[in-house]
């Protein structure tokens, strides 16, 4: 028999779009993220900001806390509950609401999956340019959630760059909208939503730019015997003032479990990192670009250099990187993915860094990764069923940050904080630069009970601003 906040619960979305059992909850205990889990109170299918804003406003006066949630492709744990929580699910709005191509820009509600909006304007000529490894299933409400990235964010930029207006559900259950207006005056509050992981509302309809198709586009493939040479080819091509739409790396241990994928490319033997750069544009100065990638790789010593012969060795290029992740699971049982962020020209010493952790720990480390902007995903490998292996990973994942924070980056790209990373803030920010985020929380989240308990570390002063104040 459901308990009464269910029932309630129900009679606001109807009885086939609630889940309360505890056999239907286990679906939803964690994210991408899967070391940490949790169970939810129930889980909520709304098809409307109407009914959503209704679930939220019930939730809030009966202080019950609540956690909005997309596909669940995340890897950092913003969607995992923490215990008690009722999860939003937002896959039933999943609308693209309109096109304008004359002003270029789609609506799009939060459930709409990434790729379907490409696939929905581009018989039309146009794309939507954020390309997450998981576009074929993550959702673009999910997307603004993360500010999620993607291959082609060195030249296009992220979510964010992407992102003109928001309908937003607030903790209380207020809707408002905000953005929709070009270089509209005051303060940037689609900036700040977009990142926001979900603590700060919810948003349930999204206003996108989108963008022309470039005329052509060409993708280059090398490879290199020692990773340090295709680092510093990286910074080469930034350096001659070249900037593809995308610039990726893999090195042997990521080349050896892509070949083990679903979507396999022969690379030669023995080979140590290979980059695969994509140039698009206008027509008349792609060959020029190509020839400049080659001659830049050349000087660097490659092992060997190729351009894609057409779109379906382009495409199958790009599906041996785009599954990688997945793809590790052909050669360990687990694997967690880092996303730590660092300046280009230190990639050299960052990786030689992330080797030595990897040796010292003894468990094996997969590079692949935005080499052109810098964005790391360290895939750390390790078996679940051994005893400590899982948190042995978790404290390698921890050391990894902690260089690239050392080296003047940062601890996330576009996976976000959640609860993965939410202590690692500090490698950072500082406690009074926590707290000042902290207090913009508030204005939007002030009882902490959208998504609570992510992003920010615990306990220091994250768990006495309210008290402080009271």
């Amino acid at each position: 028999m459901p308990d009464r906040i269910v029932q309630e619960l129900t009679a606001i979305v109807g009885p086939d779009a609630i889940l309360y059992k505890k056999e239907d909850l286990l679906a939803y205990e964690c994210d991408g993220y899967t070391i940490h889990k949790g169970l939810s109170r129930a889980v909520v299918f709304p098809s409307t900001t109407e009914e959503v804003a209704a679930v939220v406003k019930y939730l809030h006066n009966k202080k019950i806390p609540f956690i909005p949630r997309g596909a669940g492709t995340g890897l950092s744990g913003g969607a995992t509950p923490l215990g008690g929580e009722v999860i939003i699910s937002l896959v039933r709005m999943k609308k693209l609401l309109h096109v304008d191509l004359e002003n270029r820009l789609a609506v799009v509600q939060p459930g709409f999956v990434n790729l379907k909006l490409t696939h929905s304007i581009s018989h039309k000529g146009y794309y939507y340019a954020p390309d997450p490894s998981s576009q074929y299933a993550c959702t673009i409400g999910g997307n603004v959630a993360e500010n999620a990235g993607g291959a082609h964010c060195l030249k296009y930029g992220v979510t964010t760059n992407h992102v003109l207006g928001l309908e937003v559900v607030l903790s209380d259950g207020k809707v408002v909208e905000i953005g929709g207006v070009p270089d509209a005056p005051g303060y940037d509050l689609v900036g700040l939503l977009t990142g926001s992981e979900g603590t700060l509302g919810i948003v349930t309809k999204i206003i996108v730019r989108i963008l022309k198709n470039p005329e052509a586009k060409r993708t280059v493939l090398a490879y290199f015997d020692t990773v340090e040479a295709a680092s510093y080819t990286v910074s080469d091509i930034i350096a001659a003032g070249i900037v593809p739409a995308a610039l990726e790396m893999m090195d042997t241990v990521a080349i050896q479990g892509v070949e083990a994928g679903t979507y396999p490319v022969v690379h030669p033997p023995g080979i140590k990192a290979l980059l695969l750069a994509e140039v698009d544009g206008i027509a008349a100065g792609i060959d020029e670009q190509v020839e400049r990638i080659v001659g830049i790789c050349e000087k660097r010593g490659v092992v060997d250099v190729k351009v894609a012969r057409d779109e379906k060795e382009h495409m199958r290029w790009w599906a041996n990187r785009k599954t990688a992740f997945a793809a590790m699971g052909s050669i360990s049982p687990d694997y967690l993915v880092q996303d730590g962020v660092i300046p280009r020209s230190r990639l050299p010493e960052v990786l030689a860094e992330i080797q030595t952790i990897s040796e010292r720990s003894g468990l094996r480390i997969a590079n692949v990764f935005h080499a052109g902007d810098g964005n790391l995903h360290p895939l750390i490998l390790f078996d679940a069923r051994k005893p400590g292996e899982a948190e042995l990973a978790v404290r390698v994942g921890s050391e990894v940050l902690k260089v690239c924070a050392d080296v003047g980056g940062t601890i996330t790209g576009e996976h976000g904080v959640g609860i993965e990373k939410k202590e690692e803030m500090r490698y950072v920010f500082s406690e009074e630069e926590i707290e000042a985020q902290i207090q913009i929380r508030e204005v939007f989240n002030p009882e902490n009970l959208l998504n609570p308990d992510k992003l920010f570390p615990t306990p220091g002063r994250c768990a006495e601003v309210k008290k402080g104040r009271q």
